[in-house]
């Protein structure tokens, strides 16, 4: 099962992926924790330079770059995992790319939801957490050392969360939006039962 984190920069995601990784230990349920872009040796240089302030990239080419990252991903860690029968812990996926790429920043959502059905030979999520957040809120949370992502305006980043929340009501089965401005032990509570239900659902498939 692959489980995804989403929200804008400051949403307080990988507070909650700390907080589920611990839940899923102490339940002995085996997952591997990885995040986007990152998580291989490519994904890692990747990631430094598209983070970096210092680089001026081009939306197409910081599209490919994140496409590049995720095929890596995919095809080394996410899918061997997967079919272990492990669950997938993944800190951003597909739908980061839609909301920042997409709608904040106005590449072709057709182009992206093909590229990325590329990158991943059509691996969809089996749950998306989407921790909801007002550009507000975030932009006060945020450490003064923004990376060159979370150094856009606040207008590029509200256009990200409508984003966010447009692909979310497109797929209410998938996406569950959780409110961000509540307390973590709140929020926590509702991711868990959420990935409890996944885990009901899927009960009785084998693992290596």
């Amino acid at each position: 099962m692959l489980v995804t984190l989403e929200g804008i920069d400051g949403c307080g995601k990988s507070t909650q992926a700390e907080l589920l990784h611990d839940h899923l230990k102490v339940q002995g349920i085996p997952f591997v924790p990885v995040r986007e872009p990152g998580g291989t040796e490519l994904g890692e240089d990747t990631r430094k330079v598209l983070l970096h302030k210092r680089y001026s990239i081009s939306l197409q080419a910081e599209l490919f770059l994140y496409m590049a990252a995720r095929s890596e991903l995919t095809k080394t860690v996410i899918l061997p995992a997967l079919k272990c029968g492990k669950m997938v812990i993944c800190d951003r996926f597909t739908d980061s790319t839609l909301a920042y790429q997409g709608y904040g920043g106005g590449a072709d959502l057709s182009l992206i939801r093909y590229l990325s059905n590329l990158a991943t030979s059509g691996l969809r999520p089996h749950l998306t957490l989407l921790l909801d957040l007002p550009v507000e809120e975030a932009e006060i949370r945020r450490i003064s050392t923004a990376d060159r992502m979370e150094s856009k305006d606040y207008y590029y980043h509200k256009r990200v969360r409508d984003g966010y929340l447009e692909i979310a009501r497109r797929e209410p089965q998938r996406i569950k939006v959780i409110s961000a401005s509540s307390p973590a032990d709140i929020q926590a509570a509702e991711i868990w039962n959420y990935i409890n239900a996944l885990i009901k659902d899927n009960q009785g498939r084998g693992c290596c």
